[in-house]
């Protein structure tokens, strides 16, 4: 196992070099430039195309595109991530400040999510053809048809405009900084995020669990006389586990970027909503840095994922 980790990183390297020319490759084809976004507009019609190519040349931009390439991939090797051109704050500070939230955030999602949809989708399973398996269907259909956005807006009118239990937005009250004095704002986001996803995670468990069932080692276990709960729950379940892990690990770097809609709906103080933010005002550095540690985070999942599956499943092997 070592020495298919250290292969693993290893592929990084080669994996990460790629990728990170491709972002800084897709910014460049972006209309403009850093000048365009750093002043006011009216600032740029005063000045003279000759003050104008001056601050370009102090901030490096008239350097050819693989040499800033170059000094951008160093930065980042020094961890220097750049500045947002709107505040002239560090990216790595910005990305500090919200990191945080949208872990909060990804990970009760990811709890629910992967609760509730792996033990209804073995309940689905186990029932097969039952009521409650095609009830349990249709729910897990219309879970993946309605909009997160749609879901959000309905959890918000229900529970905070008509009941009044939870707040409508934010990530803390002034004054209650602690996990638990702010975790009523974080229910709402992280059960709209969480159920959204647990469709998805309980059509695809359900799938496998009937799939493991009807391996020819079921039918060995139940032949040798062991109990039912003993032939589901600690043969079949451990093998239907496995396709499952693998779509759970990729929902956590799924997640940290994909929680734009509930970032936005919530008024969640993250990346998510950081991110727009730097769309909307062409923040190049602020979207460079967040599209390249999205990507890491996907490739560091994929290599816990082998490792997961390899432990669940002995057939798989490391190598």
């Amino acid at each position: 196992m070592v020495n298919f980790i250290i292969r693993k990183v290893l592929l990084l390297i080669p994996m990460m070099l790629v990728i990170s020319f491709l972002i800084y490759a897709g910014i460049e084809l972006m209309p403009g430039d850093a000048v365009d976004f750093l002043l006011p507009p009216d600032a740029l019609a005063t000045m003279n195309p000759q003050e104008l190519e001056i601050l370009r040349e102090e901030l490096g931009l008239n350097d050819p595109f693989l040499i800033r390439f170059f000094n951008w991939l160093v930065g980042i090797l020094h961890g220097d991530f750049g500045y947002s051109i709107q505040s002239g704050v560090p990216v790595s500070t910005l990305l500090a400040n919200t990191l945080p939230a949208t872990l909060e955030l990804s990970v009760a999602a990811l709890f629910i999510s992967t609760l509730f949809g792996t033990l209804l989708g073995v309940v689905s399973a186990l029932k097969k053809g039952s009521i409650g398996d095609n009830i349990l269907t249709v729910a897990g259909m219309i879970g993946v048809a309605i909009p997160q956005f749609l879901f959000g807006l309905i959890m918000i009118i229900v529970f905070v405009f008509n009941l009044g239990w939870l707040p409508v937005g934010g990530r803390m009250t002034p004054g209650h900084e602690a996990f638990f004095q702010r975790l009523d704002h974080l229910i709402l986001p992280a059960v709209v995020l969480g159920l959204s996803m647990t469709a998805g995670v309980m059509r695809y468990s359900r799938a496998s669990m009937l799939d493991s069932l009807g391996k020819d080692f079921i039918k060995t276990a139940r032949s040798k006389g062991l109990p039912e709960w003993r032939v589901n729950l600690l043969h079949g379940l451990r093998v239907a586990l496995s396709p499952v892990v693998v779509l759970i690990g990729f929902r956590l770097p799924m997640l940290i970027g994909g929680a734009v809609v509930i970032e936005q709906v919530f008024q969640w103080p993250g990346v998510g909503q950081m991110f727009v933010a730097a769309v909307r005002t062409q923040n190049t550095p602020v979207i460079m840095m967040v599209a390249f540690f999205s990507v890491l985070i996907v490739l560091i999942a994929s290599i816990l994922i082998d490792i997961v599956t390899a432990l669940l499943d002995p057939r798989v092997k490391l190598s």
